[in-house]
């Protein structure tokens, strides 16, 4: 019972001291960490371990983790002087990370702070070499070159910048009130360079439409005119082939016809042509080509009856 009693505290301590050397030596570093160790007050890029389960000699190394995410920083408003005396509020957000641990540690005592001071100043000297205007509507051209001298300047102290963007920007009072009349103006002077170009594509619009209109009327008028005159030469060519079969008798019928409706009309006076002696002439000869017609065919009726008569009576 004695020596239990007696054991059992050496037992205890026993395992005191070994769960405190395990506290000691074993460290989780995460994924996004790096663990920097210092080694009786020194370290070395050998000595900066990656993430995992990693040991360490209890009282000899002091561990210190650094996280290498990206982080940001807020610069507050800072009022800055432009190369044309015009005083600017601007403020600012930084983006950075770390990318190596050690140096992170051992060249700068606060990273953050020693970034945002230096960005302070980096900031008015940038914007001392810019016009105001420039610097109004160059703020793309600013953030690069904000991004560019800050990472040198971080570059020994194992940071990198890597994005620098203006959150706002605010001119002077009287500039405001100028640039608003500019704005104003600009757009009126749009709103009038609008109009009058709607204006002008109508007037073009109507005036293309007009001279469409008047093609297609000359289009008309002309297939009109090639229509009519091809109806009329066609009906002359028949005309033409018509009178071609018209002989002297025809024509003669058609004075007579002509001559009839003279004698029914109830005009005293009349106009003969000089054609009437040809007339005259075309009706004689009609005539007597009717008598020798009407001859002939009584003689050989008569031819005809008596040689019916002789057959007749010889029979």
């Amino acid at each position: 019972m004695d020596l239990l009693t007696i054991a059992l505290p050496s037992v205890l301590f026993v395992i005191v001291v070994v769960v405190v050397f395990l506290y000691l030596s074993i460290r989780i570093v995460r994924q996004f960490e790096r663990m920097v160790v210092f080694r009786l007050g020194r370290t070395s890029p050998d000595l900066v371990r990656e993430p995992g389960l990693r040991f360490l000699i209890p009282i000899v190394d002091r561990p210190v983790k650094v996280d290498v995410r990206e982080n940001f920083t807020e610069v507050p408003s800072q009022t800055v002087i432009t190369r044309d005396n015009a005083p600017v509020d601007i403020d600012f957000l930084i983006y950075w990370k770390i990318v190596e641990p050690m140096d992170s540690l051992v060249n700068v005592g606060d990273f953050q702070g020693a970034l945002q001071g230096i960005a302070t100043t980096t900031l008015r000297a940038v914007a001392g070499d810019m016009m105001l205007d420039d610097v109004l509507s160059k703020r793309d051209q600013v953030n690069d070159v904000l991004r560019v001298k800050l990472s040198e300047q971080t570059e020994r102290w194992g940071g990198k910048v890597t994005t620098v963007e203006i959150r706002e920007l605010i001119p002077p009072p009287d500039v405001q009130d100028s640039m608003n009349r500019v704005l104003t103006a600009e757009r009126t002077r749009r709103a009038v360079i609008t109009e009058s170009e709607g204006q002008r594509q109508a007037k073009i619009n109507v005036a293309e439409g007009e001279k469409q209109s008047a093609i297609l009327q000359a289009e008309g008028i002309r297939q009109k005119s090639i229509l009519e005159a091809e109806g009329y030469a066609e009906a002359l060519r028949r005309i033409f082939e018509a009178a071609r079969t018209i002989d002297d008798r025809t024509i003669t019928l058609q004075y007579f016809d002509a001559l009839r409706q003279l004698g029914e009309s109830p005009s005293t006076k009349y106009v003969l042509p000089l054609e009437l002696t040809d007339l005259a002439r075309r009706l004689g000869n009609f005539l007597d080509g009717g008598l020798e017609t009407g001859a002939s065919v009584r003689l050989s009726v008569e031819d005809s009856s008596s040689e019916e008569d002789r057959s007749a009576t010889g029979a």
